[in-house]
């Protein structure tokens, strides 16, 4: 997330955001015109700052190396970041590197987290803007259900695991999400973030540097490249791996868990994970596309002062689509079963009769108090709670007939109608 390890720029705030900002920025662009960037993005510098900053030296046996170094150097090349932008992807990396020595850490004073077994996983996936977060939500509500909150994926370690300790990690991750709204205030319109609000899988498998998230972020698309044509074996071993941590943390319960990001994946998260369910989510592709070039932009915006936003359109649609062709191939190869479909409209138009039908799907009883609990949250987390985010294709440069050509097949598969206005 855009969240982790701003530390060194809430300086800027005794200044006035703009103000310092511009003033950082300028002097970037001064140094670089006589050849020197900072601060610097190199492998060895990075882990050499982790490893000081953590008091630890290893990192284990993971294979970072391919996937960092190709995710560096597209950042240098690629994403044409201001001064702030290295500044904060410089401390993104570094603490991403932190949290895995840390991990390591405590996995190799505690063995027994090895026997930890994560049994039954459910995962909510779906085009980006289909409801996904809606639903994870929901479930989060359920206190038999288990979801990894965004403070305890930005602090999976390092702290003790008493009242005290995760009372810390959440007051840090408070004043790290305070500071992003900061950056790109227009994000809370689109996507909600709380230290305990449920987080996305894609901030898990950024920890060995294996998510869709940097690309959404950045413009990185050589590394997005190599990305969605890798297996995604080390992206799902860490995954498992961050669970059993967490479970073994406590609390007990169901884990549910979600990401858009797993459509380009759908065959190693069964490979890791083979008694895993999955709902899917669906809605107009053609207001999804629109939503999620918005939502791209805006977080590029708070790190780069190159973005087009039709460029930003143009490569997501295309990779999405991909991605949606290679998860349905992979879904026909498997037991039907193993899926449940979910239309957009109606967890909007009937969340918890909805959420009825998925546990009617698991087989899971769905408690009086799960329905209560469910019932606060929708009244906390009305739709648009922080004003509406608007958008549309034209905004993006995206071509109505094209687009529903794109996805036709999809639309005809699920019964998607195509709304007028989008």
């Amino acid at each position: 997330m855009v969240a982790k390890r701003l530390d060194l720029t809430m300086n800027f705030a005794r200044l006035g955001l703009a103000a310092g900002v511009g003033a950082l920025n300028a002097g970037g662009k001064a140094l670089s015109r006589v050849g020197f960037d900072a601060p610097a993005l190199d492998l060895e510098s990075l882990k050499l700052a982790a490893r000081r900053r953590a008091r630890l030296d290893d990192f284990g046996d993971w294979p970072l190396g391919e996937p960092l170094t190709r995710l560096l150097e597209s950042y240098r090349a690629e994403a044409c970041l201001t001064t702030l932008g290295r500044v904060t992807v410089r401390e993104l990396i570094i603490s991403l590197l932190e949290t895995l020595l840390q991990l390591e850490a405590e996995r190799a004073r505690t063995p027994r987290l090895e026997n930890e077994s994560i049994e039954a996983p459910v995962f909510i996936v779906g085009l980006p803007r289909t409801g996904t977060t809606l639903l994870h939500g929901l479930l989060s509500a359920d206190p038999a259900n288990r979801v990894p909150r965004t403070w305890e994926v930005m602090y999976p370690a390092g702290f003790p695991n008493d009242s005290d300790g995760i009372a810390r990690a959440h007051r840090q991750t408070a004043a790290r999400l305070a500071w992003a709204n900061r950056l790109a205030p227009q994000f809370r319109k689109i996507h909600p973030i709380a230290p305990d609000l449920p987080q996305e899988c894609i901030a898990i498998t950024a920890q060995v540097f294996m998510s869709i998230q940097f690309h959404t972020t950045h413009n990185v698309p050589s590394y997005e490249d190599w990305f969605e044509n890798d297996s995604q074996q080390l992206a799902y071993a860490y995954h498992h791996r961050f669970l059993q941590h967490a479970q073994a943390r406590g609390p007990a319960g169901r884990w549910v868990l979600k990401a858009p990001g797993h459509l380009f994946a759908l065959d190693a998260l069964l490979d890791r994970y083979d008694d895993a369910r999955i709902i899917q989510m669906h809605r107009d592709p053609l207001r999804v596309m629109a939503s999620m070039a918005s939502h791209a932009s805006v977080l590029r915006r708070a790190f780069s002062d190159r973005v087009d936003p039709g460029q930003v359109a143009a490569d997501w649609t295309a990779r999405w689509a991909g991605a949606l062709e290679k998860f349905l191939s992979i879904r026909n190869r498997t037991p039907v079963e193993r899926f449940f479909d979910i239309s957009y409209d109606d967890i909007v138009a009937a969340p918890l009769a909805t959420v009825e039908r998925v546990y009617e799907f698991l087989g899971w009883t769905l408690s009086d108090e799960a329905q209560r609990a469910m019932g606060t949250y929708l009244d906390a987390n009305p739709k648009n709670k922080h004003g509406a985010h608007r958008y549309s294709l034209a905004e993006y440069g995206l071509d109505r007939d094209t687009e529903i050509e794109r996805f036709r097949s999809y639309c005809e598969r699920f019964d998607i109608s195509v709304k007028a206005d989008s």
